[in-house]
């Protein structure tokens, strides 16, 4: 590519960034997020099988979505922010049933940020 057009793709990419409202941002991160956490919780469809179930990935992703939806929360407001949470709450109850040894309640991924999960 010759400069003239990285300059107009960068400058039209981040347009087109400076278009999205924030919430959508925020949303789309947790949904991504949420996604491969479920896959290494061994949500999907064949995840054994297929060897997707990896619960130390699984503490990764949902501790990170537990900090991103938690201080997002105030900002995006309860109507954007209540299906991200139930997500979360839905994924650290996955963990805890595909653990073999079940952290304490209050020690799970992410619930130090959000409490105990039961």
């Amino acid at each position: 590519m010759s400069q003239p057009e990285t300059s107009t793709e960068s400058a039209t990419a981040v347009r087109d960034l400076a278009e999205v409202p924030a919430v959508e941002v925020v949303t789309a991160a947790a949904v991504h997020l949420m996604s491969a956490a479920a896959v290494k919780c061994g949500l999907a469809e064949d995840a054994e099988a297929g060897g997707h179930l990896d619960l130390g990935e699984a503490r990764v992703l949902i501790t990170a979505l537990a900090g991103l939806v938690t201080a997002a929360s105030p900002e995006i407001g309860d109507h954007h922010a209540r299906p991200l949470r139930d997500g979360l709450r839905s994924l650290q109850l996955a963990f805890r049933e595909a653990s073999p040894f079940p952290d304490a309640h209050g020690a799970g991924p992410g619930e130090k940020y959000t409490g105990p999960v039961r």
